[in-house]
């Protein structure tokens, strides 16, 4: 069964950062995307950030350019994102996804979710 376990979240000042983590597992890891998404109260979900797992290519909204950083390490089967300058208006659930239709920022075309992380940026 495919499982992604996102974890890193908390609370954090704004100015702050926050690395999260994806884990997965049960698929070829080198063979998907993954996303990562955030949803905060109130708000659609939406995406952040996503990653070819298979080249490391890198996709990310207008919104986001600049604010954070998709990595994988692949021995690991791990997928990261790493958060800079963090607001008040990142507070969210974020959440890490699969896609195997490439890399793509369309939530829709993704099929394996994990849980979710809160992230919490204080004022």
């Amino acid at each position: 069964d495919v499982q992604l376990q996102a974890s890193g979240g908390g609370l954090v000042q704004a100015g702050g950062s926050l690395r999260l983590s994806c884990a997965a597992s049960g698929f070829t890891f080198d063979e998907y995307a993954i996303g990562w998404f955030r949803q905060a109260p109130g708000k659609q979900r939406e995406a952040v950030a996503c990653i070819s797992t298979s080249d490391g290519s890198t996709a990310y909204p207008y919104s986001m350019m600049g604010r954070v950083t998709i990595s994988s390490d692949n021995a690991k089967n791990t997928v990261y994102l790493q958060m800079n300058s963090l607001e008040p208006e990142d507070t969210a659930v974020y959440y890490c996804a699969v896609s195997r239709y490439g890399l793509t920022t369309e939530e829709k075309l993704y099929e394996y979710w994990g849980q979710g992380t809160k992230v919490t940026v204080s004022s």
